[in-house]
């Protein structure tokens, strides 16, 4: 009797239309080289970590966010899930808190009264982890300061952006007295004119965090995940079948996948009780 291996699944959040365009090209690029896969496009990382977890999909292209999900929900069944795969630009990364230049705040203890604009509640880049490092700093929202949140697309864990943008223009406009954004997204808003030439500047740096990774679920032969790991490590910038579809998915080089960068994160995730320690969803008023 001959028997089929069953046919890897992989899982990925449709948070533009891209993606689409994206995982097509990838899966082309995949049975070119003998691996076949086929994708799920999830509307959202809650689901699509649901799915890993009960082997509905075997991989996952996981927001951070996603991935410590995955990891405790993982370890609260006696799974084990892995980062397998990263982007060069998922690579130690860092928030700013950024003000208008001519603003007479000059430190974070400054912020004590103010408003502080964040992203999407569900945002590691412009929310968790700046709650967090203000939280280390002395500073509690809504104790404190005041937390303006600008949520857009919840369940998108802040992966369009958009939420970065609104808080960005809501600074510029004086509706508020700062606000947090990843690095590479402060300077696409001063490319883009969001932020004016000259007219901002940075209050505070977060510590750095690893940002998306491929992950291998539970329910993949350990061979197969290494496997489709190698393919996308042998992807290569100088090809030009290849560079688009790295230009699309917002990289040059692939990398190892490593589950060191997360600490900020996991801390930020207890503290503002976003998920339990079994994965559960905790936090409150999060529509996705």
């Amino acid at each position: 009797m001959t028997t089929t291996a069953p046919v890897i699944k992989l899982g990925a959040v449709a948070y533009a239309p891209k993606v689409i365009t994206i995982w097509e090209g990838f899966k082309a690029y995949f049975i070119e080289r003998g691996y076949y896969f086929d994708y799920v496009l999830y509307s959202n990382y809650e689901s699509l970590t649901e799915a890993l977890i009960a082997g509905d999909v075997h991989l996952a292209w996981n927001s951070p966010l996603a991935f410590v999900r995955a990891d405790r929900m993982a370890r609260a069944r006696g799974l084990r899930v892995e980062s397998i795969a990263m982007r060069d630009t998922d690579l130690d990364l860092h928030s700013l808190l950024v003000v208008p230049a001519d603003s007479p705040i000059q430190s974070v203890q400054d912020l004590r009264g103010k408003t502080v604009g964040f992203g999407a509640v569900d945002s590691p880049q412009a929310t968790l982890i700046p709650l967090d490092h203000l939280r280390q700093e002395g500073l509690v929202a809504g104790r404190d300061y005041t937390a303006r949140r600008f949520d857009v697309l919840g369940g998108k864990h802040g992966d369009h952006i958009g939420g970065e943008r609104l808080a960005a223009a809501a600074m510029v406009a004086g509706e508020i007295q700062a606000s947090w954004m990843v690095g590479k997204n402060y300077q696409a808003f001063a490319r883009e004119g969001t932020l004016p030439a000259g007219g901002t500047r940075v209050l505070a740096t977060s510590g750095a965090f690893d940002h998306c990774n491929m992950t291998a679920g539970p329910h993949i032969d350990a061979g197969r995940a290494a496997a489709f790991r190698d393919i996308l490590l042998a992807m290569s910038w100088d090809d030009a079948a290849v560079r688009p579809l790295l230009e699309l998915e917002g990289l040059k080089v692939w990398h190892p996948g490593r589950g060191t960068g997360y600490g900020l994160l996991e801390r930020a995730v207890t503290d503002e009780a976003f998920y339990d320690a079994e994965g559960r969803i905790t936090v409150q008023d999060y529509r996705y």
